[in-house]
């Protein structure tokens, strides 16, 4: 999760004391008279490394009135073309995600279009598995849902400076824990004698454990608890704590870097009161279930999750994608969500590990940071 932030009440402190920074602009084709396929795909290249710094500087960049992008061919034309470097879908060790075209190995992923998912509101969150995180995403629109299913973004460095100063020390202090994983299995194990419970507990524990950490690459920790409407003994799979802030691994820039919005069950709870109760139409929906602790497993109080909460929507900003548009983001400074929706829905996500110039990059704001720091002692005495 890169250094640790030695005082994060002063970079919090800095960080407001900043110009807030640009976020999310968009480029229209029509707007910049590039009317074809080919002249769209050159502006591309012509412009890669402009594009990606853009990305670096907002956040993300959302890319409208382009042709070019309304075929899966045309959008890994894109992606090529600004010097992308494709990588796996980072639930690739626990799941598969079904890709657009079908094909096993496609680059282009569905992005959460099932109709039996339609009600289900996709709270903001940045995309990682353990520690397994992209750095960029580009999501594309190959066809609109009838109604609603906008794609959702917020500005991770805006959500670090809008929160409370204590609740930031808490949560950094503390750090976070995410449940990733609930097995709603076991309610016969009550109906076993006393004496014969805990000693087979213990061995359904050590035998799932052993069998969920051979699948995944990253540790987890089982818990015993209870879940549903019934109180069902479940086996809860808990990652291991990490910071909900983190500086970017290009920029430095504090960013939140946190799934509350997501994972925390007495978010989605709410939700299910106004978009109406997930549907669980298979076993995998039902494990899936997540939550976040803090990293000492201690419960979010209601206020903090009411001011995550808060403030996560005071920034969430609606894209409503059209055939075509895509949204390319840093996703370590961009949070991503979607909207409920009716009809039908088909938009699909590239995930990069890095892009070419990157290095660039980071040296370029090396040497800028180097050379904006005061003269050293010595050579300031005459």
């Amino acid at each position: 999760w890169g250094d640790k932030i030695t005082d994060i009440r002063k970079v919090h402190e800095e960080s407001n004391a900043q110009p807030e920074p640009e976020f999310a602009p968009e480029i229209s084709a029509k707007s910049l008279g590039l009317e074809t396929v080919e002249a769209q795909l050159q502006y591309v290249r012509d412009n890669a490394m402009e594009l990606k710094q853009k990305m670096e500087d907002c956040g993300a960049v959302v890319f409208r009135d382009f042709e070019l992008m309304k075929t899966q061919d045309g959008f890994q034309d894109f992606y090529n073309a600004l010097g992308m470097k494709v990588c796996l879908d980072p639930l690739h060790s626990v799941s598969a995600r079904p890709t657009v075209d079908g094909k096993k190995g496609s680059p282009v992923y569905e992005a959460v279009n099932k109709e039996s998912r339609k009600n289900f509101f996709i709270g903001m969150h940045n995309e990682f598995v353990g520690t397994r995180a992209p750095r960029a995403a580009a999501f594309v629109c190959f066809k609109a849902a009838e109604e609603g299913g906008e794609f959702l973004i917020a500005d991770g460095r805006k959500m670090f400076r809008d929160l409370s100063p204590q609740l930031v020390e808490e949560l950094y202090n503390r750090g976070i824990r995410y449940s990733v994983m609930e097995l709603p299995f076991f309610g016969w194990v009550d109906n076993l004698p006393g004496f014969a419970q805990e000693p087979v507990m213990g061995a359904l524990k050590a035998a799932v454990s052993a069998a969920i950490n051979a699948k995944v690459d990253f540790s987890v920790e089982l818990r015993w608890g209870q879940a549903g409407y019934d109180n069902t003994r479940m086996l809860q799979a808990r990652a291991p704590p990490q910071p909900p802030i983190v500086l970017h691994p290009v920029t430095g820039d504090p960013t939140w870097f946190c799934n509350v919005h997501s994972h925390s069950s007495k978010l989605r709870k709410e939700r299910e009161s106004v978009y109406g109760a997930e549907r669980f139409e298979d076993g995998a929906s039902q494990i899936n279930k997540s939550d976040m602790f803090y990293g000492d497993d201690g419960d979010l109080s209601p206020e903090a999750l009411q001011e995550m909460d808060e403030l996560t929507y005071k920034n969430m900003r609606y894209v409503k994608m059209t055939e075509g548009d895509v949204v390319l983001l840093d996703n370590y400074k961009c949070m991503h969500g979607r909207n409920v929706f009716d009809g039908t829905r088909k938009h699909g996500v590239a995930w990069f590990e890095g892009w070419e110039g990157e290095e660039e990059m980071k040296e370029a704001i090396r040497r800028e940071k180097v050379k904006s720091m005061p003269p050293p002692f010595f050579a300031t005495v005459q």
